[in-house]
């Protein structure tokens, strides 16, 4: 006979609130009996367990809670208590507060460890850092899964670099041999993605005076290795949604920080015929005791003209900046005429920028070792105390025109140890107790909210706070160079255009 009947935690009026029965029982019956559980203590007394005729309540106070174990009344009252005690520590492992809103929010994890205690109404040998264990579910079928779909990704960005680089040589052969040249494309690339890439920029511009759009090349058939994308890739679709189904939250296993910005940042209202992006995003490294190992900001401006009417333009850049950036032009953007004049314009003015495709005219690069010219740092100082590590976790913005939002600062914490006790607290945190990860999460850091402080106590060592990493966006660039004006070549007239600017972390890092 099962010893062990359901274990619940309730209110002090015998709600419950999560309850996990370990035989059959129906929902009546489970909420008859707790419902009569206050009813049996005895006020005054302090007592561990209570009786009926047909059951033994063995219960713990959890603040305005109860740790409600229900057993029949042949079972071992010790075992009983150090399955309570158990299960009492289950509960701050994944609810930071105990009260019911938290536990309701938590309670399939609860629930999926306390399937880990108990198996057929009796209790398993485990301690608390197996329940972990076993509860994260680490998989080796799924790394495997990513790594096989990660290594496709990169065969067939290989494979499309490899077609664009024939597709290129055939239109140089074929104005060479005087044939008409196919459609335009590859005119540099959309966004960030240029960057990162390495791409070639081809030096092909469409004649003003063809504005017609020829379809596009067709690709040649035959075997591509791009192709077996979807053979295993609906298999990692599945696996992903099936994990995603029981509430586990996936991270993408590739993709660039640029490609996220606009999901991060609202896109621009109203889009005119002539539009531009100025994107930068950053690397940084710094040393948990101060000193920067490595900062470096690549930055883009992206053209895109949708009218033939403003395909002969040029650009007004307005650079202030004085932090010793490096920049450089497309080929066929005038080099003379930017230098003297801080104008982008192409190299024969009567020719047209492209329709319809993201042009990247300017790029820049910064890479650094000053100190002073980090935008955000981040002071971690762990402390060794009598229970562990208290840990107070400082920002400063140094950069005064710069505004982040959607700042998050994720500090590594042990694993097996409980939720972290927070003292001061400058905006909000979040525990992720299946990552071991406490996140401190401010909306917008800017001159106005230069600093901040985060206080708490864990037990562990202090290596175990690193490395630390920061993500944010921001609708301001770091360096300083934006697009002022935009005017016809011919005639110097003004050209409406819109723009849009984006900030954002490639990696932000303190080891």
């Amino acid at each position: 006979m099962r010893v062990l009947l359901a274990a619940a935690v309730c209110t002090k009026a015998g709600k419950a609130i999560v309850s996990r029965q370990f035989v059959e029982m129906t929902r009546t019956r489970i909420e008859g009996l707790l419902a009569a559980f206050p009813k049996l203590m005895n006020t005054g007394k302090q007592h561990t367990f209570v009786e009926t005729d047909s059951v033994r309540y063995v219960y713990q106070p959890l603040e305005k809670l109860y740790m409600v174990l229900i057993t029949t009344k042949n079972s071992n009252i010790l075992e009983d208590l150090e399955t309570l005690r158990l299960f009492s520590r289950v509960i701050p492992e994944y609810c930071r507060v105990l009260e019911e809103s938290e536990i309701s929010e938590h309670c399939f994890d609860l629930i999926f460890a306390f399937d880990e205690i108990v198996a057929l109404g009796y209790r398993e040998n485990v301690n608390l850092a197996q329940i972990r264990t076993f509860t994260e579910m680490d998989s080796h079928e799924e790394k495997v899964f990513r790594a096989v779909r990660e290594t496709q990704e990169r065969e067939a960005k290989a494979e499309m670099r490899r077609k664009a680089k024939e597709l290129q040589q055939a239109r140089r052969d074929a104005e060479r041999s005087g044939k008409k040249v196919p459609a335009f494309g590859g005119f540099g690339s959309a966004g960030m993605t240029s960057i990162s890439s390495g791409s070639i920029i081809t030096d092909t511009i469409v004649e003003p005076e063809k504005p017609k759009i020829t379809p596009a090349p067709v690709r040649p058939s035959g075997p591509s290795k791009a192709l077996k994308l979807g053979a295993k890739g609906k298999e990692v679709d599945n696996f992903v949604d099936k994990l995603k189904s029981e509430g586990e939250t996936i991270m993408p296993s590739t993709g660039k920080r640029g490609s996220d910005v606009s999901k991060a940042l609202p896109p621009p209202v109203n889009v005119e015929s002539v539009h531009l992006r100025v994107e930068e995003k950053i690397t940084l490294t710094c040393g948990r005791d101060g000193g920067l190992q490595n900062m470096e900001v690549i930055g883009m401006v992206t053209l895109r003209v949708t009218d033939d009417k403003n395909g002969r333009i040029r650009l007004i850049i307005n650079n202030n900046d004085n932090k010793g950036l490096q920049l450089q032009t497309h080929p066929n953007v005038d080099k003379k005429l930017f230098t003297a004049e801080s104008v982008v314009g192409l190299k024969n003015p009567e020719k047209s920028f492209p329709l319809n495709n993201d042009v990247g005219v300017l790029k820049w690069r910064l890479q650094t070792t000053d100190e002073s010219l980090i935008p955000l740092t981040i002071n971690c100082w762990p402390s060794e105390s009598g229970s562990g590590c208290d840990v107070n976790i400082e920002y400063e913005l140094q950069e005064d025109s710069l505004e982040l939002n959607d700042v998050v600062i994720s500090i590594p914490v042990p694993s097996g140890v409980g939720a972290p006790v927070i003292g001061d607290l400058d905006g909000e945190y979040k525990h992720d107790s299946r990552r071991n990860v406490l996140e401190w999460c401010l909306p917008v850091i800017d001159a106005n909210n230069k600093t901040g402080s985060l206080e708490f106590s864990i037990a562990g060592q202090p290596n175990d706070f690193f490395p630390i990493s920061v993500t944010f966006v921001s609708k301001r660039n770091y360096c300083d160079i934006q697009v002022t004006k935009v005017t016809h070549v011919d005639g110097d007239s003004s050209v409406r255009f819109s723009s849009e600017t984006s900030f954002v972390v490639d990696k932000y890092e303190i080891l």
